[in-house]
Formats: structure tokens, sequence, C-alpha cells
């Protein structure tokens, strides 16, 4: 295991309690470095959407945690929010959500000359997802073949 998915894995841990006890869903831990800053970044959401103050309550909780434990070693900033509109599909819980739902799939390599597809989520294992186009045509990736697949969405 990598340190990056050391740090989120026991990042996860200490947030889990608090999803909990707030009646939130942790929907992603990322440790990121962007520009030479390390970010540490908390996605989280609940039924009717996450306001700035649950961000702020679980970000002090959080802080708190983290500087009592002390196991990141790099300086970084802490961030909490919702995860907004285009977040990305990674586990199964955002899959299993996300059955019969719209979705839109980049690939990392053209497939029949074409890199973005938008269709309904069918199903999904951990080899593969699979979207139908249209009524007639489905399409099943291999999920090392996809580079980023999230909720579409129309304004």
């Amino acid at each position: 295991m990598t340190r990056r998915e050391i740090y989120e894995q026991k990042t996860e841990e200490i947030l889990q309690p608090l999803m909990e006890a707030n009646g939130f869903e942790l929907v992603d831990v990322e440790y990121v470095k962007e520009g030479g800053t390390w970010y540490l970044r908390a996605y989280i959401d609940k039924p009717g959407g996450i306001a700035i103050d649950d961000c702020e309550l679980i970000s002090r909780a959080l802080s708190d945690e983290l500087d009592a434990q002390d196991f990141i070693e790099d300086s970084y900033i802490l961030e909490v929010s919702s995860p907004g509109l285009g977040r990305p599909l990674k586990k199964d819980r955002d899959f299993e959500r996300s059955i019969g739902q719209e979705v839109e799939v980049r690939t990392f390599r053209a497939i029949d000359g074409q890199k973005e597809f938008t269709g309904i989520l069918k199903s999904y294992d951990k080899d593969s997802v699979s979207i139908a186009l249209d009524e007639e045509t489905e399409l099943k990736f291999a999920r090392n073949e996809i580079a980023l697949i999230r909720l579409a969405f129309t304004f």
C-alpha cells in the first residue's frame, strides 16, 4: 500500500464514526499534490445535500483528530466539501446508487473512434461496467479502460 493510500485509509477510519453520528455519507477521501501543495480532501453527502455548516462541523472534528494522531508527514491543506454534481463514480455504492441513471463514460483510448459515451448504467462488477446507449445497443467497458465515469447532468 502506498503512503497516499495509507493516509486516505486512516482518514476514512477517522471519518466513519463522524459520518454515522451525523447521518452523513462519506463519498471519498483523496490525498493529492497539486502545484507543489498537498491536499487532504474529504467529500461528504447526505439526503438533501450538504451545507457549509455540515462541512465546518466535520472539518473541525477531523482536524482535531488528525492533529492528535499526527500520522501525515507532509504539510497539507484539509478540505471538506460536497462531492458536487460532476462527482465520479468510484466505489461500488456509487455504482449501486446510480443503476438506471444516465452516466457519462470517458475512456483512455478511443473505441470505434470515440472516447466519450453517454447512456443508462445497467450493471457493474469488479471488472466491468455496462451502459445502454439506446433500446438495442449496450456497451460493456473494462474498468481499467475507463478514465472517468460520472452521472450525466443537463442544465
